[in-house]
């Protein structure tokens, strides 16, 4: 069904208010998947705050001129779902890991921090660790030295107690 005006006037200021707040846009070509596919494409992207939508080509091209993003508008042919976040890796992470277990979604572009990313670019950002995965691993490494020495210190007083019982 066709929109008229005032719907993609609508579309465009909806795609231009979640492009203003993103840090990424990842692009895959959908052609062949199934509705009940998308419907779980669409389920995961929503608890990894992604806004995914299928969206008209020429009205993304408006949405995203004069964005860092506009260098993408080469590469909007075809039928794509968009994938938009504010998290770096999170729309790439979503597109990449539905594309391994569904061949028929072929990544095809994305941009990030204002470069174009072709498709092994995508799936070199969707390789980097997400930025909660990082902070734990951070946090654990901060923790080890303060635990190895609390650790320490119980079984040196532990063997304090056994010498003054004995």
């Amino acid at each position: 069904m066709s929109l008229n005006l005032d719907d993609k006037k609508a579309v465009v200021a909806e795609v231009s208010a979640q492009v203003a707040n993103a840090q990424t846009i990842a692009v895959a070509e959908y052609r062949g998947v199934a509705v009940g596919d998308l419907t779980v494409l669409r389920a995961k992207a929503r608890e990894a705050g992604v806004y995914l939508r299928v969206l008209k080509n020429t009205l993304v091209r408006r949405a995203i001129a004069g964005t860092p993003f506009e260098g993408l508008a080469d590469q909007l042919t075809g039928p794509l779902i968009y994938g938009i976040s504010a998290d770096p890796v999170a729309a790439a992470k979503v597109l990449n890991d539905f594309a391994k277990g569904n061949d028929k979604l072929v990544l095809k572009a994305g941009s990030y921090a204002g470069k174009t990313l072709d498709q092994a670019g995508v799936k070199a950002l969707a390789s980097i660790p997400s930025r909660e995965e990082l902070l734990a691993t951070l946090l654990g490494v901060m923790q080890a030295p303060v635990s190895g020495f609390a650790c320490a210190m119980a079984a040196l007083a532990k063997k304090r107690e056994e010498e003054a019982a004995a």
